[in-house]
């Protein structure tokens, strides 16, 4: 029997060490950009509050007050489906990111078990042609599983996506927010601002 080859151990070690180190940046960043974008979004949002209930205390009749109810709903619903979008657009990134990561260390994985099949297999007595066959056969397996869900992920994101479009057509949103580009929502540069970092 022969001792383990510490530096190859070492080396998955470090290799695993960073993964995980990626993927939890990956988090952290998720976590203060979403954190960014609910501050904007919620700092918007009570200070619209604020400025609509002294519309609406201002208004001197029923008409008015219906008026400006109607006059304000259109803004908000703006707003809302900006969050939403923000949101979608952070979760894709994230997302993006992290298949990336776990996409890369499967590749690896991969190549690796390969080379170590094929370094067996020339090392194996008689008879070690079926473990290398039957060895192959498990990792073009676990990629054809890999490559399924990959495309069943790429798939729910153009589902989400096409729903978001949708949500936006249907609001009208895109057609409204057209007429007035010079004015930018808090939420709006709260979610550029954490997409650049």
């Amino acid at each position: 029997m022969s001792n383990p080859n510490i530096e190859q151990l070492a080396a998955a070690q470090k290799a695993n060490a960073e993964v995980l180190l990626a993927l939890l940046r990956t988090a952290f960043n998720s976590v203060e950009r979403l954190t960014a974008l609910n501050v904007a979004a919620s700092r918007e949002f009570f200070n619209n509050s604020v400025a609509n209930s002294q519309q609406l205390l201002a208004a001197k009749d029923p008409a008015a007050v219906a008026k400006l109810n109607a006059d304000l709903a259109q803004p908000n619903l703006e707003k809302l489906v900006e969050y939403s979008r923000s949101v979608y657009e952070l979760t894709t990134d994230v997302q993006k990111e992290l298949t990336s990561v776990i996409e890369a260390q499967y590749g690896k994985l991969t190549k690796d078990a390969t080379s170590a099949v094929q370094k067996a297999t020339a090392a194996a007595p008689v008879g070690g042609d079926v473990f290398a066959a039957a060895m192959n056969s498990v990792i073009n397996a676990s990629t054809q599983a890999f490559e399924s869900l990959n495309s069943v992920t790429r798939q729910l994101a153009e589902i989400a996506e096409a729903n978001v479009q949708s949500a936006t057509k249907a609001t009208g949103v895109k057609a409204v927010a057209t007429k007035a580009p010079a004015k930018t929502s808090a939420t709006a540069a709260a979610a550029k601002k954490s997409t650049a970092k």
